[in-house]
């Protein structure tokens, strides 16, 4: 699995966007491209569409958005099902309708298996969380158990940390004393 001042693997892949218009709105994402370019980004993987633990994610991460968006990062979903399997689930799912993040479809399992997250019981990906800096290295990781959500405003804080270039105690909050080794 990558981790840590790797880099980003590169990628090209179906997203869905807005589900609110009646035609299908795939776009082709690239970590290249100018919507991506000079930002952090949140990157989260969930197993699979059409399952329970992870519609309470997307939801948690797309409530948080804007606060990321203030942060300079974008944040996306990602699985391993494909666009229209994308489509079709937020159609179909009351709370997941309202949801603004793209989500890429990498159902050809290249950029999970690029990062190095795909389970090797299901062969789905994990519940893997990458944290990228504006350069595309990695500056963050976490991966849960597939039965197990994980805490988006956790993921906000770590990058809030990350983005003061400084000694952060644990548990630190934005706004809190960073840590200044004696001279």
């Amino acid at each position: 699995m990558l981790t840590v001042g790797d880099k980003l693997p590169a990628f090209s892949l179906k997203a869905v966007y807005d589900t609110s218009i009646p035609e299908p709105d795939f776009k082709t994402l690239a970590s290249s491209s100018d919507e991506l370019a000079g930002k952090w980004l949140v990157l989260f993987y969930w197993p699979k569409d059409f399952t329970f633990v992870c519609p309470t994610e997307i939801v948690a991460f797309d409530d948080l958005a804007d606060d990321f968006k203030d942060r300079d990062a974008v944040v996306l979903g990602a699985s391993t099902d494909t666009d229209f399997v994308h489509r079709a689930w937020r159609e179909s799912h009351e709370d997941l309708q309202k949801v603004t993040i793209p989500w890429l479809a990498d159902n050809k399992k290249e950029l999970a298996s690029a990062l190095g997250i795909l389970d090797k019981e299901e062969g789905v990906a994990l519940r893997a969380t990458f944290l990228v800096d504006p350069d595309g290295i990695i500056r963050h990781v976490s991966v849960n158990d597939l039965s197990v959500g994980r805490n988006p405003k956790e993921v906000m804080r770590i990058l809030d940390a990350l983005q003061t270039d400084e000694l952060c105690p644990c548990n630190w909050q934005q706004g809190d004393e960073v840590l200044k080794p004696a001279a």
